[in-house]
């Protein structure tokens, strides 16, 4: 009897250790099919990735919708009192140019996106708004000189200025005085827009060409570091430093890192580029002219590397260009853009180093 139990407990054995061999069998297979399934899958997603099907004009990214806002465009403060300044990491484009004497003032371009607060916003200059117009920009200044204002007055671009509307749609901030304080919010710009009859809706489609990859770009010579001197103070003069790890230049002005006052973000640019252009002081408060109707030697600096190129006004529009008379191509990213008096010339005050 305990002979027949033994021999019957090995059976068992042998049974369930068979069973358990031949699941083992079929399971392992199974298993790494699976797993080779979900590999191969991941592999089709990372090299069939949905590319987004429209551009930014201004920046070359590529997004899900359509870009069906207006560019804006607003005079930025760019005294020392006035930094840092507001909405300057939400920017597109940055236009940098003297305004009188050796003060420097920006022109922020946002179609992108419209930051929650930009300024200090400054007064408007004629150069300023000739640019507006070619970009067909709702412009936005505080102020004016005198051919600005009758410009503004003709209506040569829709635009609302702090001067009819302080207190209003521009605000003003206790933590600094007076004419470094006046503030615009995003809203304000679009209620701003509604209230002067403007549309900001996109109609004259303008944009820049860019690269579709980065590799391509390494063109011309080697260049980490680019200055840009405008004066001998030091004040207005800028840096750029290249991060070869992010392709972006980090900005510094006055020996100090550019940042957005608001969120405290550093400007990383993808493209820097140098216009030069006459200048000439017009009255005795130093304010300036300059020439931007005709075109001149450039210079552009990208992905570590800087070359000399041209400049053109195409039909309003301010745009680099290469020898054979093709648009100069970016980077996908923020550019900054610096109007250089051509004297003493970009040689003079454009310096690059590796």
């Amino acid at each position: 009897m305990k002979r027949s139990i033994l021999i019957l407990a090995m059976l068992s054995m042998a049974v369930i250790t068979g069973c358990s061999n031949k699941e083992q069998a079929e399971e392992g297979p199974v298993v790494e099919i699976e797993e080779q399934q979900v590999e191969d899958q991941e592999n089709i997603i990372v090299a069939g990735a949905e590319v987004l099907p429209f551009i930014t004009p201004f920046t070359g990214e590529r997004v899900a919708e359509e870009v069906t806002m207006r560019p804006i465009l607003a005079t930025i403060n760019n005294h020392p009192q006035a930094r840092p300044q507001s909405g300057l990491a939400q920017a597109d484009v940055v236009y940098e140019m003297l305004a009188e004497g050796d003060v420097t003032r920006f022109l922020a371009l946002y179609q992108s996106e419209i930051p929650e607060s930009i300024g200090p916003i400054r007064s408007a200059r004629s150069y300023f708004i000739d640019i507006a117009n070619g970009l067909d920009a709702f412009y936005i200044a505080h102020g004016y000189s005198p051919e600005a204002k009758s410009m503004l007055e003709r209506k040569v671009v829709e635009n609302i200025n702090g001067m009819h509307y302080d207190g209003t749609y521009f605000k003003r901030s206790s933590a600094r005085k007076a004419p470094h304080n006046s503030y615009i919010s995003g809203d304000n710009v679009r209620a701003g827009a509604e209230k002067v009859g403007a549309s900001l809706l996109y109609q004259k489609k303008v944009s820049y060409p860019f690269y579709e990859a980065e590799d391509n770009v390494k063109i011309g010579t080697t260049a980490n570091e680019v200055s840009m001197k405008y004066n001998n103070s030091g004040s207005f003069n800028s840096q750029y430093v290249y991060n070869a790890d992010t392709n972006r230049y980090t900005r510094y002005s006055a020996n100090t890192e550019t940042i957005d006052y608001e969120t405290n973000e550093s400007i990383e640019l993808a493209n820097i580029l140098f216009f030069e252009m006459p200048h000439r002081i017009i009255d005795n408060a130093g304010r300036r002219d300059i020439t931007i109707t005709g075109g001149g030697n450039a210079y552009v600096a990208q992905a570590g590397m800087v070359r000399e190129v041209k400049w053109k006004n195409a039909d309003g529009l301010l745009i680099a260009i290469e020898e054979d008379g093709s648009e100069v191509k970016l980077v996908q990213g923020k550019t900054w853009v610096h109007f250089v008096p051509s004297s003493p010339g970009l040689a003079t005050s454009v310096i690059y180093s590796e």
